[in-house]
């Protein structure tokens, strides 16, 4: 059987996962990250992207994340999110629409933050519309 650590995920809402876990695969600032067992201590910026959790049972689970950070110690891992999303959550309908608000706002002469929120309002809406056609439960 695997070693597991404890993973904790939370956003500003609530508590979005708390459980053991084999397996974490994040985005993290300078690109893909996987966190096992036995992790050197550690504190990650996380980016906007597909999470990937494999739990003590071996199930496998993926889900949207937002930007955030992550503390890993010896036995434990907490993520903190702005916001986490299982696939069977999303609303796509919703997540569209986003995306071309999203994408129609970059095409129009804006100041540099501006440019750069709706940069990250489109990057979110993606991530969210990946990982829903990707991993639906209910397909």
């Amino acid at each position: 059987m695997a070693k597991t650590f404890l993973l904790s995920i939370l956003t500003p809402e609530h508590e979005f996962y708390r459980g053991q876990v084999e397996m974490l695969n994040v985005s993290a600032l300078d690109g893909q990250m996987s966190v096992l067992s036995g992790h050197a201590p550690t504190v990650v910026g996380l980016t906007e992207g597909e999470l990937t959790l494999r739990d003590e049972n071996g199930v496998t689970r993926w889900a949207a994340a937002s930007d955030g950070f992550m503390t890993i110690t010896q036995d434990q891992t907490v993520m903190m999110l702005q916001s986490a999303e299982w696939p069977e959550d999303i609303d796509r309908v919703r997540a569209e629409r986003t995306e071309a608000k999203a994408r129609e706002a970059l095409l129009q002469k804006q100041d540099r933050q501006s440019y750069l929120m709706n940069q990250a309002m489109l990057l979110r809406a993606m991530t969210r519309l990946r990982v829903s056609d990707q991993h639906r439960i209910n397909n």
